[in-house]
């Protein structure tokens, strides 16, 4: 008997620690802030309990000792090979956040010591989208040319038109005066006649006079 005794209790603190070694506790958990594939911040916080026990997660950005706000809260269910829930979290380096687990009545504390972001930041892989290439102007720059018309050349360009003359005949040189004072081509004849007929007329009045003072002296 005494001996069917010492098996069962040693059967029974096998069974309790075995027990103990299978239960939730906070050291199956731990979190690190590192960068996404796109170069994004996140909290990564990881569950091995083999126990499988749903546990809440909630992490806490600090700042001087005190909880500066809520990054998020998500639940995990452990794993042995490691379940993990991820944060989005643009950190800056360096900086420091709180990560609590909350199991049931088993676990409610801290992952300690507290997470730290590394000391560079995140570096963006995105490409940045191509702008969009101007659609070329529907009016031409004044250096242009429109197609099919001639550039005017200097001397083009800076000659004056000709006058457009009259296309009557011009009169001849030596008419042009007797056209504006209304004589002709006879007015030279016409002259020399009468300058004729005063030369008879004074000769024929001298002669008179002549004749008719010698018949008065006779």
């Amino acid at each position: 008997m005494r001996i069917l005794g010492v098996a069962s209790a040693t059967a029974a603190l096998a069974l309790g620690v075995a027990g103990n070694a299978l239960a939730c506790n906070i050291g199956d958990f731990s979190a690190v802030a590192s960068c996404d594939d796109n170069g994004k911040g996140i909290i990564t916080v990881t569950d091995t309990d083999a126990s499988g026990k749903e546990a809440t997660v909630s992490v806490y950005l600090e700042s001087n000792g005190a909880d500066a706000r809520l990054v998020g809260t998500q639940t995990v269910t452990g794993t042995k090979e490691g379940a993990t829930v991820t944060f989005s979290e643009d950190w800056a380096p360096k900086a420091e956040y709180r990560v609590h687990i909350k199991a049931g009545d088993i676990v409610d504390k801290d992952i300690s010591p507290n997470t730290t972001a590394p000391s560079e930041a995140c570096k963006s892989t995105e490409t940045p989208s191509p702008s969009e290439t101007p659609k070329p102007s529907e009016t031409p720059s004044p250096s242009e040319t429109p197609s099919g018309s001639a550039t005017p050349s200097a001397s083009e360009s800076t000659t004056a038109p000709a006058t457009t003359g009259d296309n009557s005949p011009s009169p001849a040189a030596g008419d042009s005066n007797l056209a504006e004072t209304g004589a002709n081509s006879n007015t030279p004849m016409i002259a020399g006649i009468a300058g004729a007929l005063v030369v008879v007329g004074g000769g024929a009045v001298f002669f008179g006079m002549r004749r008719r003072g010698a018949s008065k002296s006779s």
